[in-house]
Order: structure tokens, then C-alpha cells, then sequence
């Protein structure tokens, strides 16, 4: 055993020891693997997106100046690695590592939603886990042999073991620094990105929308995509608005309020707000010639109630942009549409509009039919004035449902939903208000009968959820309790990139503002009065106040603002038009609320809105 364990040391002594001979004998190879690293690295990434190494040879001969681009950013990640670490192998190997690996969750990315993938999108790593339920992921034999490739490149250069020349502590963070200086400015400074974008070429073009941005990417590669839409990102930060003060607040609502709302005379309906998961009706493209068998329960609801025409302001992810502004009432756009708005909120009680009905005497309830961490719902929302937020894990077998969970799919059946919210009206003493983002249309959609068929599995799980529909709102005839259910679809489902439904439909940038519109319907048990609903599309956050006005509830200055800037401007989303320009009003009003002091009128007071962080 001992002569063994002497014999490999032996052997890794002598194999170090030819390592140090190979740096001198090669000298010239082990430069040409310096210099040629940040092209070979760079190439490989893109290589990974267009799949054939033709595809990218023919985009870099009519795109020369991006992937010059590309090569110049790979050196100066690499000089910056080698100074910090002073290894010229670990240097390329962490490097390679980093950028397979946005590759490969870039290829993985758009293959799932039909999204590309933006820095941004990093905040999920934590929620990894619930990500792998999303995904399709797909080990194909190209991505295997590329990744091989580059592992083979990686122990050539630990083989040869290149040095390049030594530098003292100061030296290398001298080096480091001037890697670190252009890097930044070139995320941070627009006198200093803008010349550098324009010397190589690189498509700034303002991404106002999905297509938009994919679009972008097709001109930019992946790379240059990346850190252009770094730059886009942090120009489009949020800071606190140049005029915002108590005064300017108080001038915004300084308006006249109509004293008459008593819930007509103190009836206080329940209210049941259903965003259902990636619901969307389909039959907006008549190529498609969808069966209208599909969305009839849907039809029938619309018919009993009040349909209409609601502007998402997301389209296939980000479902928590559509919840907050339904959550809130403020558009996304006022806090320069992040796509994960909750992020952004000040840590501290915040003026949801579950708190105007908890101040209205209502009890309030938040269910969601998944992880209570993902996009730390738990957390968050618990400042929003709910009184009981409900959550089911099927990772832990956590489970705060009070009713049977079954699935259909992937997810809980939108069913025991329904039934939960039964559940929620018959056991609550209170009238009620909650607000449920179901999750069984999510995808993925490759079960059914047909695995391969993924708009047709899609088309029966829709179905499915509009008959659950039906018999939810068939029960809610039977309750004695008036009950008014508001249903939308958060936006139109991800579907796979290429091989998608979407791409036989010939959308662009120019032409996608059909995939913002959703459907809605407005259903009561009771005899609700639907005159003062707008038969015109307006923006997702001005549907709380639509109901505000069927219930017949109270108005404060705010309430009666937000009523105002509905009539003067019903769609506030840059995604579904960007050429909307920009409302001060209405953006101060946003940052005020979530972000700001409360300056406005709420029902919280004025001790709980001291921010968490002061």
C-alpha cells in the first residue's frame, strides 16, 4: 500500500515537474493559447447559441465589429482573472466555466419561455430549485461535445502550463483595477458606453418589449447582448423622482372626492380576485382557428357578468408584474417595469389594497398554490395587509390548504383553488377579499396526449381550468353571501422558442401588442351593477379601482386619483406601447407609495410605514 501511495506521489511529482518544462519548451504554442483563449472562449458561448459553428462563422463574417467586441471583453475578464489570482490555468478555467454557463442557461432559457437571458435574471438563482420545474432541459449530443471541447482546451493550457510574466502585489492590482475601470464605466457611463456601443457596432436599440429584445439579441449575439442590456438596465434604474416632495403630493390629489360610496348602504360583497396562471385566449389569432369548445365556460361567465379587455404588462414570465399592479394599483411602468416590481419595495408596511379592505371591515387572504419562497412571497407580501396568506409546497409537502390538493399536470389543480376560495367564504365570518395567482397552466406543457404537443396539451389544460370554472361559480350560486369574482389571465404562456406556436404567427417588435391584451370577465351571485365599467381596454392596475366602483366602496384622495388618470390615460404600459409618453403624476404617485415616504392618503397609519431599513 505504502509503495503504491510513494508511486503516484512519484508520478504527480514528475508530471508537475514536466509542466514546468513544457512552459519553456513551448514558449510560442503557450502564447498563441493566451492570445487565441479570448476568442476560442467567446466563440464557443456563441457557438453554443447557434448551434452550428456555421451559423456563428456567418454572423461574425456580417457582424465583424460585435464579435471583435466580444474577444476584447473575454481578454479583459481574463487579465483581470490572472492579475487576482496569478494563475494563468485557474484564470482560464474559471472563465470558461462562467461562460459555458450562461450560455448553457441561456440556451436553456430561451428553449423553455422563448426569452432571452439578461443579467437581471440572476436575482432567481435562489429559487433555483422551483426554476428546474419550469425548464426544459435537454443534454443533446452538440452541447456535450462542445462543452468537451472546451474541456480539452482546458487541459491543454494546464498541460503546457503558459506563464506569462510575473507582476509584484502592487503591479497586479494595478492590472486588475484598469480591467475593473472600463468594465464599469462601460455598465454605468453613457458618455463612456455610448462611443464604445456605436465604434463596434452593437444594437442599442431601446428594447420596449419581448420581441423587441429578442430582436436585439438577434443582431448583438449573446455577449454582446449580455452586457449591452446591462448598460440598458441600470440606465433604466429607479431613483427618486427630482420632484418629489409633500407638496407635489399633495398637489397631485388634491382633488375633489365623492362622499356617497357606502357600499350601497352597507352591503359589503365578497370579492374574489382569480389571476389564473399564463391564461389566454387564443381565438385573438384567427389563423390559429381555435375550437371555441375550449374557452365556452369562460364565454358563459363573460355573458352572466361583464367582459372585457385588460393590458397585461408582461407577456410568457414574470407573472409578479401583473400581481403587483393588481396588488397595488400602480403601474409597473412607474417603477420603469422591473421585472421582479417586488424587489423594489420599501421594507416596511405597504399600502396594497388588501389594506383598504382590512380598514372596510374585511378579512383578507393571499393564496397561492406553490412555494411560499418563491419570489420571496412569503416574506414580502406579508406587509401587504393580508390576514391569512396561503401557500403549498409539493417539494416539502408543506401545506397550508384546508381542502384536499390534487393536480392537474405539473401543478395544483386550479380546482382545489376553487375550492379552497369556498372554503375561505364559508369559514370566514367577515366579508372577504382575496387575490389568487393560480399555478396549473404553467408550464411546462408536456403531458397529455401527446408529450411532443405542446400548444395542443396547453389548449386542454385551459379547458380543463374554464370547467373547474364553471362549477366554482356554479356553487357560488348556492352560497348566501354576495360575491363578486374578477378573473384574468397574468399574461399569455411561455411557450418554446423556435419550435413555438408563436413563431407561425409572424410577431415582431412592431406587431405584438395583441399578446399584452387579456380577457377578463366580472361575475356577481348577486345583481351587481356593471355601468360604471369601462368598455375600453385600460391597463391591468386600474381594474382594482373598477371594482372599487361595482362594490360601490369608499374613496379617499388617492382612490379618486387613480379614478382620474383612468379616464385620462387607460393604458400605461411601454411593453403594449411605448410611444405613451411618460406621466410625472402618475410616476410619483408609484414611488410614493412603494418606495417613498407615503405621502399620499392610506388607510395604514402613520407609525407602520416607518421604513425597516432606517
Amino acid at each position: 500500500m505504502a509503495e503504491k501511495t510513494m508511486s503516484k506521489f512519484g508520478f504527480l511529482k514528475d508530471f508537475q515537474k514536466k509542466r514546468q518544462e513544457n512552459s519553456e519548451k513551448y514558449h510560442r504554442l503557450n502564447m498563441f493559447l493566451m492570445l487565441f483563449f479570448p476568442f476560442f472562449i467567446s466563440s464557443m458561448a456563441e457557438i453554443n447559441q447557434f448551434k452550428k459553428a456555421g451559423a456563428f462563422f456567418s454572423f461574425a463574417a456580417e457582424r465583424p465589429t460585435v464579435v471583435l467586441f466580444n474577444v476584447i471583453v473575454a481578454e479583459v475578464v481574463f487579465i483581470f482573472l490572472w492579475a487576482v489570482i496569478h494563475s494563468e490555468w485557474i484564470a482560464t478555467a474559471i472563465q470558461s466555466f462562467i461562460y459555458m454557463a450562461l450560455s448553457i442557461t441561456e440556451l436553456f432559457k430561451y428553449g423553455t419561455n422563448g426569452n432571452h437571458l439578461i443579467l437581471s435574471d440572476m436575482k432567481l438563482f435562489r429559487s433555483v430549485k422551483s426554476l428546474k420545474s419550469f425548464a426544459y432541459i435537454k443534454i443533446t449530443p452538440r452541447l456535450v461535445i462542445y462543452c468537451l471541447i472546451v474541456i480539452a482546451f482546458m487541459i491543454l493550457v494546464y498541460y503546457f502550463n503558459p506563464k506569462l510574466p510575473k507582476l509584484s502585489p502592487s503591479k497586479r492590482l494595478i492590472t486588475a483595477l484598469c480591467c475593473v475601470v472600463p468594465s464599469a464605466g462601460l455598465i454605468v457611463l453613457p458618455s463612456f458606453y455610448t462611443p464604445v456601443y456605436n465604434f463596434f457596432k452593437v444594437d442599442t436599440t431601446a428594447a420596449t418589449n419581448a420581441f423587441l429584445l429578442n430582436e436585439k439579441f438577434d443582431s448583438n449575439s449573446f455577449l454582446a447582448f449580455i452586457v449591452e442590456t446591462a448598460s440598458e438596465n441600470f440606465a433604466n434604474r429607479l431613483v427618486e423622482p427630482v420632484n418629489y416632495s409633500e407638496e407635489y403630493v399633495d398637489e397631485i390629489t388634491d382633488v375633489d372626492i365623492d362622499k356617497s360610496e357606502d357600499f350601497d348602504g352597507g352591503t359589503k360583497p365578497n370579492v374574489i380576485v382569480v389571476m389564473s396562471e399564463s391564461y389566454a385566449d387564443f381565438r385573438a389569432f384567427e389563423q390559429l382557428d381555435i375550437d371555441d369548445a375550449v374557452y365556452a365556460e369562460f364565454d358563459k361567465a363573460a355573458q352572466e357578468g361583464h367582459g372585457g379587455t385588460a393590458i397585461t404588462p408582461t407577456y410568457a414570465s414574470w407573472t409578479v408584474r401583473s400581481e403587483f399592479e393588481l396588488l397595488f394599483g400602480l403601474p409597473v411602468r412607474g417603477l420603469n417595469t422591473p421585472n421582479m416590481p417586488q424587489r423594489s419595495l420599501a421594507e416596511r408596511e405597504q399600502p396594497a389594497l388588501a389594506q383598504y379592505y382590512r380598514s372596510w371591515g374585511y378579512s383578507t387572504a393571499y393564496v397561492h398554490p406553490f412555494q411560499s419562497s418563491f419570489y420571496s412571497r412569503s416574506r414580502i407580501y406579508g406587509e401587504f395587509g393580508f390576514d391569512k396568506m396561503i401557500f403549498h409546497n409539493d417539494q416539502t409537502g408543506e401545506s397550508d390548504f384546508t381542502v384536499p390538493v390534487e393536480h392537474y399536470g405539473t401543478y395544483v389543480d386550479d380546482s382545489t383553488v376553487y375550492n379552497q376560495l369556498l372554503d375561505l367564504i364559508k369559514t370566514t365570518d367577515k366579508p372577504l377579499y382575496v387575490h389568487t395567482t393560480t399555478m396549473q397552466n404553467h408550464q411546462p406543457y408536456d403531458q397529455g396526449a401527446d408529450p411532443t404537443d405542446e400548444f395542443g396539451n396547453y389548449l386542454d389544460w385551459i379547458q380543463h381550468s374554464n370547467e373547474g370554472l364553471a362549477v366554482f361559480l356554479e356553487q357560488l350560486k348556492n352560497i348566501d353571501e354576495p360575491t363578486l369574482v374578477f378573473f384574468v389571465g397574468d399574461h399569455f404562456p411561455s411557450l418554446r422558442g423556435e419550435t413555438s406556436v408563436y413563431s407561425q404567427l409572424d410577431l415582431t417588435g412592431d406587431n405584438c401588442s395583441i399578446l399584452y391584451q387579456q380577457r377578463y370577465f366580472l361575475w356577481s351571485n348577486y345583481d351587481a351593477d356593471y355601468s360604471s365599467v369601462p368598455e375600453n381596454e385600460v391597463s391591468f392596475f386600474y381594474m382594482p379601482y373598477v371594482i372599487f366602483n361595482i362594490i360601490d366602496a369608499p374613496h379617499d384622495a388617492f382612490i379618486e386619483k387613480m379614478m382620474d388618470f383612468m379616464d385620462e390615460i387607460p393604458v400605461y404600459s411601454s411593453d403594449y406601447d411605448s410611444s405613451i409618453p411618460d406621466n410625472e403624476e402618475l410616476d410619483v404617485l408609484t414611488y410614493d407609495r412603494v418606495i417613498g415616504d407615503v405621502m399620499s392618503p392610506c388607510p395604514i397609519p402613520e407609525d407602520m410605514l416607518i421604513n425597516k431599513e432606517d
